[in-house]
Formats: structure tokens, C-alpha cells, sequence
């Protein structure tokens, strides 16, 4: 399965940084040669960090964290972290043949089409 990273301020007086990945790492693929439902990585999968701000938040490749802890370990009374890039990426362990589709980050979905990529506002 592909993971999802965003590059990210984390915004952490404890990491004394302004850059960090924020991963996604997706559960298990629901089905097998067919497209599957919409993931939710509010609900699924768990979540790291890299760098100092995994460091100061216990929330590395090592311990990765479900959403809801994430959101917990960022807040630490500072600035919200601010999002720079995203991207879809893909591990070394085993080969991963398929598409991403419907990306919503916040209140925009990306839906991804042969010559372009369509935003959508999310209800």
C-alpha cells in the first residue's frame, strides 16, 4: 500500500524545528485485484513523524500513533502546524501496483483524472 506524506511546520516548541514528515501508513489493503472503498486516515492506519518533532513527541517510525493521538501530541499549546507539500510515496518492501484517488485534505478533495487533477469542496 502507498503511504501519504505531508511536509509539515509541526510547530513544536519541544522540536525546535520547522520541517518534519508526517506519514500515513495505511492498513492492510481491503481487497486484492479491485478497487477499494475510500480510506479514512482519520480511522485507519497510524501516523509518524520525522526528525526532532517525532522525537520530542514519542511518535516516530518506531511508535507510530493512530490520528486522534497524532492531533494530541502536536498540540502543545503553540501554533497549529502548517502543511508545505503532499505526496503519495511508496515504501521498499513490496511492489505496489495501483492508483490513489479522491485525496481530501481538509475541506478539498483532489480527484485524479488522465490530464488533470479536479478539486472538489468537501461537505
Amino acid at each position: 500500500m502507498p503511504n501519504i506524506t505531508f511536509e509539515i511546520n509541526p510547530n513544536l516548541a519541544a522540536a525546535a524545528t520547522t520541517y518534519s514528515s508526517l506519514v500515513w501508513l495505511p492498513p492492510a489493503s481491503p481487497v486484492t485485484n479491485a478497487w477499494s472503498g475510500y480510506l479514512d486516515a482519520t480511522t485507519t492506519g497510524t501516523w509518524f513523524l520525522t526528525g526532532s518533532a517525532g522525537t520530542a513527541t514519542g511518535c516516530n517510525l518506531a511508535t507510530p500513533y493512530p490520528f486522534p493521538q497524532l492531533k494530541t501530541a502536536l498540540n502543545d499549546g503553540g501554533a497549529q502546524p502548517t502543511l508545505y507539500t503532499t505526496a503519495v510515496g511508496k515504501g521498499r518492501d513490496n511492489m505496489w501496483i495501483g492508483a490513489v484517488d479522491g485525496l481530501r485534505i481538509n475541506k478539498t478533495i483532489y480527484d485524479f483524472e488522465a490530464s488533470e487533477v479536479k478539486t472538489h469542496r468537501a461537505n
